[in-house]
């Protein structure tokens, strides 16, 4: 019987997490149509809305949800600059119940040229919901 229960334990568990990683994935799918659809506003629907938000980069530290939108505004100021968007996850790590590490690639096309490289994503779950609260990107 306790064989019975821990195995029961153990599915429900694996079945909870798979469902934090769909729930992650759903809004970097989302995030990416946004980007490829020109709208930063909906784009920044994926990150935590609180002046608590990190943004990091090679410019440095921005902090806040408003702040990271103006940064995206002014680097990617149209359309052309923000060419099409594409996501490579390369793992998701669930640190414990409200938190999870993604660490993937992003790549841009543009007409003319490619820039890429690489993130890692610290989300936490607010009010049931998944959020960056933190973005590093190179």
């Amino acid at each position: 019987m306790k064989f019975i229960v821990f195995t029961l334990l153990l599915i429900t568990s694996h079945c909870f997490a798979q469902t934090d990683k769909n729930a992650i994935n759903s809004v970097l799918a989302k995030q990416q149509q946004d980007w490829n659809n020109g709208d930063l506003e909906a784009f920044m629907q994926g990150y935590w809305k609180s002046d608590s938000l990190k943004f990091i980069s090679s410019r440095g530290i921005n902090y806040g949800w408003q702040a990271t939108l103006d940064g995206y505004k002014k680097g990617y100021p149209d359309r052309e600059a923000m060419g099409q968007l594409t996501f490579t996850i390369i793992s998701i790590e669930k640190l414990s119940d409200t938190a999870a590490m993604v660490i993937g690639k992003w790549h841009l096309k543009r007409s003319k040229d490619e820039p890429q490289g690489h993130f890692t994503l610290l989300w936490k779950k607010v009010e049931g919901r998944w959020v960056i609260v933190a973005d590093h990107t190179s």
